[in-house]
């Protein structure tokens, strides 16, 4: 856990790098679906907005409970949930995540050592502990991001194709 300075650095980085990559893809790719079961890159935008608030709630268990205990958010599994994220405007989804992000590290960078040790029960995970979700946003962050690239630039023959 000697990393959380540059975990939080990273987080607070991401919105602004986020921003800069989407600008960079040309409008018309964003809505392009490239097969059955992909998302388009304006899905995952929306996506990495719309689950901040849900991730905002998990810091703050961290903070408020003594062992929280959560379940598995997997996108278009619950009854009411399509199978893609609803589309948001871009620069709308660009907005609510950055600003989601600055509350985010709000708590995160007032939580003490007790706190940043806290485990917590996750149906999905060996482990977990707020240590290990900031880590795990940061890389759902990037995870996103790559995607988003491969969906724009990646050839036809070399996409990744996911189950």
């Amino acid at each position: 856990m000697h990393d959380i300075r540059d975990l939080l650095k990273a987080l607070s980085q991401t919105p602004k790098i986020l921003s800069e990559f989407v600008q960079s893809i040309p409008e018309e790719k964003l809505d392009l679906r490239r097969g059955e079961g992909f998302w388009t890159v304006a899905e995952h935008i929306s996506h990495l907005a719309q689950v901040q608030a849900m991730l905002l709630k998990r810091f703050e268990r961290f903070m408020n409970e003594d062992h929280p205990e959560f379940v598995p958010y997997i996108p278009g599994k619950a009854n009411e949930e399509p199978d893609t994220p609803p589309r948001m405007a871009t620069a709308s989804a660009l907005d609510q995540f950055a600003r989601y992000r600055d509350k985010q590290l709000l708590l995160l960078e007032n939580a003490d050592d007790i706190t940043w040790k806290k485990t917590a029960t996750h149906p999905e995970y060996e482990a977990y502990s707020l240590y290990i979700l900031t880590r795990h946003v940061l890389m759902h962050d990037y995870w996103h991001m790559y995607r988003m690239e491969e969906l724009w630039l990646t050839r036809d023959a070399y996409l990744t194709k996911l189950e």
